[in-house]
């Protein structure tokens, strides 16, 4: 059991910085790869990065990448996303995905999913 529960996400301006949380309950996280994805309005959900379990892995979309940075804290059961250099394309709301399979968080099928934070960049 994995309960997720994200938080950071707010109004930036283009070019600004935000920095997600994704707070994991029990004590089976380590087990797990962890990822982020979004969706705008009216848009299809897309994948933006995949941590693996022990961190050593990751994988991200080609839009964000090298602007966009996963990482987790397996003592404080948490993963982040910072995110820099943000455009208003990266709005949307800000999914975080848990599954014991990088390449089945990475699909979109993941096993836990977290409420959403939204993330607003303004031009």
């Amino acid at each position: 059991q994995v309960q997720l529960v994200e938080s950071g996400g707010g109004l930036v301006q283009t070019g600004g910085s935000l920095r997600l949380s994704c707070a994991a309950s029990g004590r089976t996280f380590s087990t797990y790869a962890m990822g982020w994805f979004r969706q705008a309005p009216g848009k299809e959900r897309e994948f933006v990065a995949v941590v693996a379990r022990n961190g050593d892995v990751t994988y991200y979309a080609d839009s964000v990448k090298g602007r966009f940075t996963i990482s987790r804290d397996i003592a404080k059961g948490t993963v982040y996303l910072q995110m820099n250099s943000l455009k208003p394309e990266d709005t949307a709301v800000y999914y975080c995905v848990a599954d014991p399979y990088l390449r089945t968080t990475k699909a979109g099928n993941g096993r836990y999913w977290g409420q959403g934070t939204q993330v607003t960049v303004s031009s």
